[in-house]
């Protein structure tokens, strides 16, 4: 009985090692939105506005009253303490490596307000991360927004901005590719040529040998080292009309393409559906977890087929981890209380 006893022990033992020691078919990431922290502009005490009581900045009516059910079961906020710590650990657990998180340039097209990037609540949770006790268990990069409201022009300004990327570089933490700290490119058109080789230079300097840039579309491979998307959204812009979700996973699927000069780090994306926030553009229906393993799957069957065009880490990156007004959401959420998007992920990551 004591053998027994003994053997099942092991055998739990065991099980549990092996799971741990899995190793992951891909390195995933996911976009992450900061927008759930800090005071909502609508939080003026009137009757009128009396939904915004206690809600985030990017917080809107027609989300939090017409489209609850995108809450996550911690409520609309993400800046309470231990709030970051709770993430990582689920992010991790079922295999996300690392987190994206968007950062903003201020002031927009003009010269750089240190004191506003630093306090900006749409870098606390960036801040939190960093200073997460379990942050040994993911790797973080950003994402340059630099689009309206936040754009980055001149020389002077990219070079500000590079400063204040070689601080984060340092974190030990941040993500690297052969010990390049990653950063992408939301909107590459106005990169600046003299600035990126002030980047480059500085981070020399810093110790990296060097900085891999990643664009969200097109971009210059003497510039860019990889190419990557955000989303792809067919007809943002356009009025608001209704789509089918595989619309959606073959305008991404199209992106999928590098070469072994830029290799290109694939995406995909949960769903869009923008109409929370006001955003005109087409709305997709019917992504489902069973639509959303159809995908993913899909992805990884290409960076298979095709190694010449991904890099030697097998990068790859979902849309998102929190765009709750954008209908892009990986969290747990009223509709999706079982995290089932999130247990496709884990299954993609392990090829389990």
């Amino acid at each position: 009985m004591k053998t027994l006893l003994l053997l099942l022990s092991f055998l739990v033992v065991s099980t549990a090692f092996a799971q741990e020691s899995n190793e992951k078919k891909i390195k995933l990431g996911t976009y992450y939105f900061a927008g759930w922290a800090g005071k909502n502009a609508k939080d003026d005490g009137t009757p009128e506005n009396a939904w915004a009581k206690g809600m985030p900045g990017n917080a809107t009516k027609k989300l939090v009253t017409e489209y609850s059910d995108r809450m996550p079961p911690w409520g609309w906020r993400d800046d309470a303490p231990g709030m970051m710590e709770h993430q990582i650990d689920l992010a991790a657990d079922h295999g996300i490596s690392f987190f994206s998180f968007c950062w903003y340039w201020f002031d927009n097209r003009g010269s750089i307000n240190k004191e506003a990037i630093n306090t900006s609540r749409l870098h606390l949770a960036m801040q939190r991360f960093m200073k997460a006790e379990n942050n040994h268990r993911m790797e973080f990069s950003i994402l340059v927004a630099n689009h309206g409201g936040f754009e980055i022009i001149g020389t002077q300004a990219w070079k500000d901005a590079a400063d204040c990327w070689i601080e984060l570089f340092k974190h030990p933490r941040y993500l690297k590719v052969n010990g390049k700290p990653l950063v992408t490119i939301f909107s590459p058109q106005t990169v600046d040529a003299e600035g990126v080789a002030y980047l480059q230079q500085a981070a020399q300097k810093a110790g990296f040998p060097g900085v891999d840039l990643a664009c969200c579309g097109e971009g210059d491979p003497k510039i860019f080292s990889f190419r990557t998307r955000y989303n792809v959204i067919p007809g943002y812009g356009k009025p608001d009309e209704e789509h089918p979700y595989s619309e959606l996973v073959l305008a991404h699927a199209k992106e999928w393409r590098g070469t072994p000069q830029q290799p290109c780090i694939p995406e995909a994306t949960v769903s869009w559906d923008a109409r929370a926030r006001g955003t005109k553009s087409w709305y997709y229906t019917g992504s489902t977890p069973e639509a959303f393993d159809i995908f993913l799957t899909w992805m990884v069957q290409w960076m298979d087929e095709h190694p010449e065009q991904v890099n030697q880490d097998r990068l790859a990156i979902v849309c998102a981890w929190n765009e709750l007004d954008e209908g892009s959401i990986l969290v747990p959420t009223r509709k999706d209380p079982d995290g089932k998007y999130l247990k496709v992920i884990k299954r993609i990551v392990y090829g389990k």
